[in-house]
């Protein structure tokens, strides 16, 4: 392995290890809410 294939194993390491920005410690999200969202994004697409 070169140094830059230690690097960036090292780094992918660190990357996986860290926790998820607003996930630490809730439930996912519902589908009625992922779905609400899609409807939403639909709407405001259709607008333009």
């Amino acid at each position: 392995m070169t140094r830059f294939d230690k690097r960036f194993a090292a780094l992918s390491h660190r990357m996986s290890d860290l926790s998820t920005p607003g996930r630490v410690g809730g439930s996912p999200p519902s589908i009625a809410s992922l779905l609400d969202r899609v409807n939403a994004a639909k709407q405001r697409y259709q607008v333009r």
